[in-house]
């Protein structure tokens, strides 16, 4: 596993657990609002300090009895063959693991969920489907994205959100994911964050403001058992 990083405490990044997450690097969307370059780009992480596997579970064998779960984010975690193994090892130790994903790769989550190895998904709606070409070319597979969401949707415990932002998303755009989705269990809105991103001129993009973020959410609110919100602080 290429970990790229360690948040050994966190409150949101669970829902109802307290838990640690670790980033793994590497990702095959390149997303030019995201603002984990150093997990995505090669040249960034040629030179960026990586975290063996060994140093990451002696740290969590310290936190038995402490946290309650391990969010595995990234990057994309599911490009790594040895995901299941490392879920698996941190299971082994009692924690609950929840999993972040863009969904394009269906047989690995199957996978996993069949080996009852994640405990709760995140997927990233990134647009509505029919877009996925036209913003990710053809090294992303429509089908695949739509295979992930299927499966998720059998899960106890799952979510989708989508990062928006005024230069990929308007009214309709969401509208179209609400109906994709609809009857999910939930479903968050994240305001963009203009900062630290891989594409350095979505930095002088500015994100929706507040109050029209809030006029999404309620719009959205009748597809979902629940639809929340994520502001920027």
């Amino acid at each position: 596993m290429l970990l790229g990083g360690l948040q050994k405490v966190s409150l949101i990044d669970y829902p109802s657990k307290l838990a640690a997450t670790v980033f793994t690097v590497g990702c095959n969307f390149f997303c030019p609002f995201c603002h984990n370059p150093e997990l995505v780009l090669v040249q960034k992480t040629k030179n960026f300090p990586l975290i063996s596997e060994d140093e990451f579970f002696w740290w969590l064998e310290t936190r038995v009895g402490l946290l309650e779960g391990v969010c595995v984010s990234g990057g994309e975690p599911t490009l790594q063959s040895d995901l299941p193994d490392f879920i698996k090892s941190i299971k082994d130790l009692g924690f609950a693991v929840k999993l972040d994903t863009n969904g394009s790769n269906p047989e690995m989550l199957e996978q996993m969920c069949k080996d009852n190895l994640l405990d709760y998904v995140a997927m990233d709606i990134k647009v509505p489907l029919e877009k996925y070409p036209q913003f990710f070319g053809s090294r992303i597979k429509p089908q695949n994205i739509a295979k992930s969401v299927k499966l998720l949707r059998q899960m106890p415990q799952y979510e989708f959100r989508t990062t928006v932002l005024p230069a990929w998303h308007k009214r309709e755009d969401l509208l179209n994911i609400g109906r994709w989705l609809e009857n999910s269990k939930k479903f968050t809105l994240q305001q963009f964050r203009p900062v630290n991103t891989l594409d350095p001129s979505f930095v002088n993009f500015q994100p929706y403001p507040d109050k029209i973020m809030q006029d999404f959410c309620r719009m959205l609110q009748p597809y979902f058992e629940t639809c929340d919100l994520r502001l920027n602080a």
